[in-house]
């Protein structure tokens, strides 16, 4: 697949010989990481999704933050397991194939924007310097539009992946954290051990994980709520199969802790201490039926929009005028509330 220009997360064939990819291996001083090179060496032209790309980054605009996100391939899509910790219902819900993931999949269940995360994940294992380089170069870029624009910049590495970061170091042997120590780091994390060390202070200050609920770490969520972290939950919020303009309701607990909404914006390092963030299923998970995503009676709720009478306005022909939503419908369910 050959395309004439350079979108931002999309997927080019490999054009140099395999003798000249060699170069990218080593650390030679000739080779400069232009968009054209990434293209035709490595299979992708940016890094990086820019800020405004991703709808839900950018609702952080309203806030004064802009967000860069570094997509890769979950779990073994790239032949290696980037998801270590992910549970069957996370990996089948997986955010990879929502939006422009997961539209004009050809028979291999692919399309330009899922090439692109796995070159990038084959060059992260294949191509270290060149990887490290071009990841290093396109955090200082966004760091100038953020500046620019009069917002500040922040950074999502793990878009579509579970890495450790903590303990990966660029060409200068420094981790990502110590290079840009005033740059704020964010991501969600399905390991416990990262959330715990990140919620006793254990990482650098400038990275924050939130923990990611699944149909088996319920448990874990316990630990990680006590020990001052917070924990993401997926849940079903209405009956609607495509996008719609949906919202958690206010006021709702998990298992005596609060709920914020997680989909007013992706800046999950101004949350408060241990709370639930709430995000309601998208994509795969709105089919879930593991247990990783939840009914909304786990928050001792029950909603009308379950109803798909409800919902009719978001059926799939018309999801892009979704039915009204009034919070004050919602009506506490007394008797799981007890």
């Amino acid at each position: 697949m050959h395309a004439d220009t350079c979108s931002t997360d999309t997927f080019y064939d490999t054009r140099l010989p395999v003798a000249d990819r060699g170069a990218w291996r080593r650390k030679p001083a000739q080779v400069t990481y232009s968009r054209e090179h990434c293209k035709a060496v490595l299979g992708f032209c940016d890094m990086l999704t820019p800020d405004g790309y991703n709808p839900k980054t950018k609702k952080g605009r309203a806030r004064g933050y802009a967000t860069a996100i570094l997509h890769l391939a979950p779990h073994k899509l790239s032949g290696a397991n980037l998801c270590p910790d992910a549970s069957a219902g996370c990996i089948a819900g997986c955010l990879n194939l929502a939006g422009h993931g997961g539209i004009n999949l050809d028979a291999l269940g692919l399309n330009a924007v899922q090439r692109a995360r796995i070159a990038r994940s084959v060059a992260m294992r294949k191509n270290r310097f060149a990887f490290k380089a071009i990841l290093k170069r396109a955090i200082e870029a966004h760091i100038r539009r953020a500046l620019r624009k009069g917002l500040i910049p922040v950074v999502r590495l793990n878009g579509t992946s579970d890495v450790p970061w903590e303990h990966y170091k660029l060409n200068d042997g420094r981790t990502v954290f110590e290079t840009f120590p005033t740059i704020q780091f964010y991501d969600y994390t399905k390991s416990v051990e990262r959330a715990l060390a990140n919620a006793r202070g254990e990482h650098p200050a400038n990275y924050h994980l939130t923990f990611s609920r699944s149909e088996t770490n319920e448990l874990d969520c316990e630990r990680v709520l006590n020990a001052g972290g917070n924990v993401a939950i997926v849940a079903n919020i209405c009956a609607c199969k495509c996008a719609c303009k949906h919202e958690f309701p206010d006021g709702l607990t998990y298992h005596g802790r609060p709920v914020v909404k997680g989909d007013h914006d992706d800046l999950r390092f101004l949350d408060p201490a241990g709370v639930v963030v709430g995000l309601k299923a998208k994509g795969p998970a709105k089919r879930d039926t593991s247990g990783f995503v939840v009914a909304l009676d786990a928050f001792g709720v029950t909603c009308p929009a379950h109803d798909p009478a409800y919902c009719s306005q978001c059926a799939e022909d018309d999801y892009l005028h979704p039915a009204p939503f009034d919070p004050n419908a919602f009506r506490i369910n007394l008797a799981r509330a007890a």
